[in-house]
């Protein structure tokens, strides 16, 4: 019965996250990339968003006793090579860790081939890379509470639940109240709940609905694999397809396997489903070498792009936000040198 309900919500959360991934077209090498590729920050609002919405979320549960903080380790090492290496891994795979699961519902063979390299990557590094490199990637803990380093120590949780209103306040204020103010001197309604079953399942989501619904999701998923599947952290991704390989019943496997379910729905109720096979052969080698090191960057930095952006940073993870940071600046330098290096 109990591995019965670690299937059953571990399929459900990955399900909707994927439909909501794949009717959002929400991926985070898209979002850093278009940033200095194509000046476009749509998704990386998208993220903010998430994130803003986690951090209230997350935060109103620890305080409340309802859940505890775990926030990610961070290891010098580990947080700086495995975050960088993981940006660089998702610019050759074509996709982030979530962007390449969703995409595979949709399918894509060559994200097919980046996610069975990510598991390699994972499992590889988790059995033999990591335990040879244990002597550099110990942890930097938090003296006055002896955890995991966090950005405001036994105070984090408010401190985070204060930046979550900040950001939604802003995002708000830029963001969504103009547009609110342009359809009511347009007399047009500012909620258009006309034809919803095409809005919901067909149209593209915006960015702020897929970016207020993975926040959402995303506090909901860490509540019900606590309290069914005693795993105290939110979604992750690449724990799921090493778990696969290593055939481990693992709530997170079935999370990964409900995001191509869900995905798979929405695609082929929106008429976007195909199977597509890259042409140029190179383009394949690419996506497998980029799965590769996506796993094995996540397994290093204690998580992918996920693991780090939407369960560490929430919980105010020092760890986590260098991970962030460096995943960004991986996925920069080779934006830079596959798509516009030519152009200088």
């Amino acid at each position: 019965m109990a591995l019965l309900l670690v299937i059953l919500s571990g399929m459900i959360i990955g399900i909707i996250f994927g439909f909501i991934l794949q009717r959002g077209r929400f991926c985070m090498n898209s979002a850093f990339r278009d940033i200095i590729l194509l000046k476009e920050y749509k998704l990386f609002k998208g993220v903010i968003l998430i994130l803003g919405v986690s951090m209230i979320g997350f935060s109103i549960m620890i305080l409340s006793g309802v859940l505890t903080a775990a926030p990610k380790p961070f290891t010098i090492v580990g947080s700086i090579l495995g975050g960088f290496i993981f940006g660089i891994g998702m610019v050759l795979a074509a996709g982030c860790a979530s962007g390449t699961t969703y995409r595979v519902g949709e399918g894509m063979i060559g994200s097919l081939v980046a996610l069975i390299t990510l598991a390699v990557g994972v499992v590889l590094t988790s059995l033999f890379i990591k335990p040879a490199m244990a002597g550099i990637l110990f942890p930097i803990n938090d003296p006055t509470t002896k955890g995991s380093l966090t950005i405001a120590g036994a105070f984090t949780p408010i401190v985070m639940l204060i930046i979550g209103i900040i950001v939604i306040a802003i995002l708000s204020f830029k963001e969504l109240l103009p547009s609110i103010k342009e359809k009511k001197s347009a007399n047009e309604p500012v909620l258009d709940f006309s034809n919803i079953g095409n809005k919901m399942f067909k149209t593209p989501y915006p960015w702020w609905v897929a970016g207020l619904a993975i926040g959402v999701l995303n506090t909901i998923a860490w509540i019900v694999s606590f309290y069914i599947a005693q795993r105290n952290y939110p979604m992750g991704i690449t724990k799921g397809w090493g778990d696969l390989l290593l055939f481990v019943p693992s709530w997170d496997l079935f999370l990964v396997l409900g995001i191509v379910v869900g995905a798979f729905i929405a695609a082929v109720i929106s008429k976007e489903f195909k199977i597509r096979v890259p042409k140029d052969k190179m383009t394949l080698v690419k996506q497998a070498i980029g799965g590769f090191l996506m796993g094995f960057g996540a397994v290093l930095a204690a998580g992918c792009n996920v693991g780090n952006f939407l369960s560490g940073i929430p919980m105010g993870s020092v760890g986590s936000l260098v991970v962030g940071i460096c995943i960004i600046l991986g996925c920069w330098v080779m934006t830079y040198i596959l798509f516009m290096r030519n152009e200088d």
